[in-house]
């Protein structure tokens, strides 16, 4: 099932996700409808709050960075509660986009290495280390989890220049191929 994405204003992007186990209910099918609705998407990671739930879930797929970063080959996962504890090594910029902000990219910086705790869909805890595409990938989508966005980032004068480009993706007055869900109905033009 591919779930309408949830659009920037939506308060649901705003809040803290509650924390699950693998038993949730229909975890199993939710990770596979996340994953169809991020491809269809054409994204390459997505978190549960981008559906509308607030719920510490997210899924990557950071394969298509594999051309630059070897170690992004094949990365694929379901991330439950995951918690970054460590963030080191050189601060990069990268020009990054968001599902929930159809058209929108910004340079944004983010530590080249993140030390991270997380379960998977099984159950089994994890406690790695990813540097490259992937923490950046995994950095963006567990962002959302804390209630964070990724104009977040930005510095408070392009925050400003961007407003008027916000504003439009919260009422829905965007070009977009996906199915998506906004907070403020657009006005006819």
């Amino acid at each position: 099932m591919i779930y309408p994405i949830v659009a920037y204003g939506d308060a649901v992007l705003r809040r803290q996700a509650e924390r699950i186990d693998a038993n949730y209910p229909g975890l199993e099918q939710l990770v596979a409808d996340m994953f169809e609705t991020m491809e269809h998407a054409d994204g390459c990671g997505l978190a549960a709050p981008q559906i509308g739930l607030s719920i510490s879930l997210v899924v990557v797929d950071a394969t298509p960075f594999a051309g630059e970063d070897p170690h992004a080959a094949g990365f694929r996962k379901a991330l439950l509660n995951p918690e970054i504890y460590q963030e080191e090594g050189d601060v990069w910029y990268f020009n990054e986009g968001c599902l929930s902000f159809p058209g929108l990219h910004e340079d944004v910086p983010r530590a080249s290495v993140i030390h991270i705790r997380y379960m998977d869909p099984d159950g089994t805890e994890h406690d790695e280390v990813w540097d490259g595409y992937v923490a950046r990938v995994v950095q963006h989508e567990c962002d959302h989890l804390n209630g964070k966005v990724f104009v977040d980032r930005l510095s408070p004068m392009r925050k400003m220049m961007l407003k008027r480009k916000l504003e439009n993706i919260s009422k829905g007055d965007v070009q977009v191929d996906y199915k998506m869900k906004f907070p403020v109905k657009a006005k006819h033009r």
